[in-house]
């Protein structure tokens, strides 16, 4: 086994909204757009807001019909479009905020720093690779509040396999 020292990022699940922002992605596109004006910031507002609406469908739609004024929005406007895209099954921001989800990568980072990297990179701890998946579930759920059920969960688990 392979002993793991140096533990990287913390990488949440594809499936998660929380490490999701759309916002300085559509920054770029109306800076390169627009320039810096209230055209831009007002195409931002609308966009963020129908984001937020759950409206991806039609933000999509707008951006691959956004006639680029320079190769740079060009650039941006595809790098946007190839985004939320991409993560469009994880962009229903209005939702997420209504269920206390952050949104952005600020809270991630510090969740990350403080349930991974304090109990991984502890002074004189290791853990080997194949089991700081595990470490961190039981970490997490200590810090949810969901230990208990976690075991519960783990002894139903062995009756059944044992029966």
């Amino acid at each position: 086994m392979k002993r793991l020292r140096n533990f990287g990022k913390f990488h949440v699940p594809d499936n998660s909204p929380l490490n999701l922002c759309s916002s300085p992605l559509l920054h770029k596109v109306a800076k390169a757009q627009y320039g810096q004006t209230c055209q831009a910031l007002e195409w931002v507002e609308a966009t963020l807001t129908r984001l937020y609406m759950g409206k991806v469908g039609t933000v999509l739609g707008g951006l691959r019909r956004m006639q680029a004024t320079s190769a740079e929005a060009l650039k941006a406007i595809d790098n946007c479009w190839v985004y939320l895209n991409d993560h469009r099954g994880r962009t229903h921001y209005g939702k997420f905020r209504r269920g206390g989800y952050p949104l952005g990568s600020g809270g991630i980072e510090s969740s990350n720093t403080f349930m991974c990297h304090v109990r991984l990179k502890r002074s004189g701890a290791w853990w080997y690779e194949a089991t700081s998946n595990q470490m961190l579930a039981l970490r997490c759920a200590m810090y949810n509040g969901t230990l208990d059920q976690v075991f519960v969960r783990y002894q139903q688990r062995r009756r059944a396999m044992s029966e």
